[in-house]
């Protein structure tokens, strides 16, 4: 009996599911929070991600994962997609879909990359980009849980103008402490100039290794391996250390 349920539980994720676009929030130039509504969604970890599919009218059909920024709330679900030059599924999700659309999506799917709120030790969230939509969904349900867990967020950006969530994150969270890196353009007055993120920089704004911190890293494969690695050498256990990636 308790096998079969686990077995339907899987299946339910499996299975493809029509969702409509009910919102459609501009986050910055090249990318977009899409808000769904899922009929027979069964909940999502905050770190997981759907898979969505799209299909032409010829039968052509392509499909993409893309991570879940919103924490649980019933049938809903916002996805933020950031349009990648010369996408197959990224642009049209960016540029065209809007509210009324449908598309398909199968999910959730991952069970490493999660944080779940009952979880006590300090966490540390290191985003590279658009790395910052599933760590973001760890803040809301951190925040929609009323934990006191405390958690900091260090983002590595191009520039100001590629913020995701700028008003929001500005408006802050009692025991979240952000820290941004940007790697080409610094805002005028910043005391960090340009560069790639260091071994300094999670220094300065991370976990000392001896708290014990559960660390996330998502972003691009380069810049993950790179910040996990740096982490590794000052001292932070890798079995506490989960990364998520993209890109080549």
């Amino acid at each position: 009996m308790a096998r079969a349920a686990v077995l339907g539980r899987l299946g339910d994720r499996l299975n493809w599911r029509v969702a409509e676009v009910t919102g459609r929030h501009v986050e910055s130039p090249t990318a977009v929070t899409l808000t769904l509504d899922v009929p027979g969604w069964p909940g999502h970890l905050p770190g997981q991600h759907v898979d969505v599919r799209l299909t032409a009218q010829d039968g052509y059909s392509t499909q993409r994962s893309y991570s879940i920024a919103s924490a649980q709330d019933g049938t809903h679900l916002e996805l933020t997609v950031q349009r990648i030059p010369d996408g197959e599924v990224s642009p049209y999700l960016v540029d065209e879909l809007v509210p009324g659309d449908q598309l398909e999506l199968r999910g959730p799917v991952g069970g490493w990359f999660v944080w779940r709120p009952e979880q006590q030790e300090p966490v540390l969230l290191v985003a590279g980009g658009s790395g910052l939509v599933p760590l973001m969904c760890m803040i809301r349900a951190r925040h929609a849980a009323g934990s006191r867990v405390p958690f900091r967020l260090i983002h590595s950006l191009r520039s100001p103008g590629e913020q995701l969530y700028g008003a929001e994150i500005r408006r802050g969270w009692p025991g979240l402490d952000v820290a941004r890196v940007y790697t080409r353009e610094a805002p005028a007055g910043t005391e960090r100039p340009a560069g790639r993120i260091t071994p300094e920089d999670l220094v300065r704004h991370g976990w000392p290794p001896d708290f014990e911190p559960l660390v996330y890293v998502c972003g691009p494969t380069g810049f993950v391996e790179k910040a996990a690695a740096y982490l590794v050498l000052l001292g932070h256990a890798p079995e506490r250390v989960r990364t998520e990636r993209f890109g080549g």
